[in-house]
């Protein structure tokens, strides 16, 4: 993990440009967001806002049905999202930074993948009418892996209710990500090929990462890491 000091000799604030305040992680089931988000949360300080899949209450029938459990699935977690990020919105301009595992925008990526087509008519009818005020980052990483590498990954952690999860919805959710992250221009973004990448385990490869990320303020960047050793 890096330690404080370490942060200050990536980016002496006395000497470069302050580092993002809202960085959001993303990437499909398996990429290691969250594991990412509380990382960087940690070495610089600032709070979480992570998704809460345990709260919700349809996501085990989801994994086991999806067909007949997709829609109040996605409705609970749009729900619950635009409760966040209206919370955030009722604080004041002093609030800590932060860094989250969601972008709102991939609730609609999750519906078009999972949804038939009356079903998604229906959600985007309610997603319409909510009001959706989101703060803009200032930094967006995407995490790609192929469909192989997180199957891997989520049989390897062994939550039951993903053990059903395969490589044809893997794929589906990447090609979803493609899609909305070729065209995304909301924010600087950071594109990581996270297949050959273990900042959970290496030390290494978490503070070189760091240290690229920190340092982006516009444009699209790529980040393309050899295996450790």
């Amino acid at each position: 993990m890096v330690k404080t000091s370490d942060f200050e000799s990536i980016l002496n604030p006395a000497e470069e440009p302050q580092p993002p305040r809202y960085i959001v992680i993303e990437g499909p089931i398996g990429a290691g967001k969250t594991t990412l988000t509380k990382m960087i949360a940690k070495s610089l300080g600032y709070e979480t806002m992570l998704e809460k899949a345990e709260e919700n209450p349809f996501l085990p029938r989801f994994y086991s049905d999806r067909h007949n459990a997709a829609l109040p699935t996605q409705l609970f977690f749009l729900l619950q999202r635009v409760q966040q990020i209206s919370t955030l919105r009722q604080e004041d301009l002093f609030a800590p930074n932060r860094v989250a595992d969601f972008l709102i925008e991939k609730d609609q990526l999750f519906a078009e993948v999972n949804l038939g087509q009356d079903e998604l008519k229906l959600y985007q009818q309610i997603y319409q009418h909510l009001t959706i005020d989101a703060e803009k980052p200032d930094l967006v990483v995407y995490l790609q892996a192929p469909a192989n590498v997180l199957l891997e990954r989520i049989k390897k952690r062994g939550i039951p209710e993903e053990q059903s999860i395969d490589e044809d919805y893997l794929n589906a959710l990447i090609y979803a990500y493609t899609k909305l992250f070729h065209y995304y221009d909301s924010a600087p973004l950071l594109i990581i090929n996270a297949a050959n990448i273990d900042w959970a385990n290496s030390e290494a490869d978490y503070k070189h990462l760091l240290e690229y990320l920190l340092n982006i303020k516009s444009g699209r960047h790529y980040y393309n890491p050899q295996p450790s050793l």
